[in-house]
C-alpha cells in the first residue's frame, strides 16, 4: 500500500509498505494492506512504518488525521 505521512512543514514518509501503526485517539490503530476505508484523528504519539522491505520507520506525531482510502494511508500530521 502507498503511505504518506505529511506535515505543514515536510513530508516526513512518502513510499509502499505492508503495515503502519497509528495512535489512534480512541486507541491505537493497524493498517495492513488492502484495509477496509476509514477516516480517523491522531493522538499524540508515535507512528510505526513497516515497508516493503522490512524496515521499520518511526515517527512522533503531536496529533492530526488519518485517511485509508484504496490502499493508501495518507497521514496528516502536526
Amino acid at each position: 500500500m502507498k503511505i504518506e505521512i505529511i506535515t505543514p512543514e515536510a513530508t516526513l514518509f512518502e513510499g509502499e509498505g505492508n503495515y503502519i501503526y497509528l495512535p489512534g485517539s480512541d486507541g491505537s490503530l493497524g493498517v495492513l494492506n488492502r484495509h477496509a476505508p476509514m477516516i480517523s484523528s491522531l493522538k499524540k504519539g508515535i507512528v510505526r512504518v513497516k515497508d516493503n522491505a522490512g524496515k521499520e520507520h518511526k515517527f512522533e506525531v503531536k496529533g492530526g488525521t488519518v485517511e485509508v482510502f484504496k490502499n493508501k494511508v495518507t497521514i496528516l500530521a502536526e
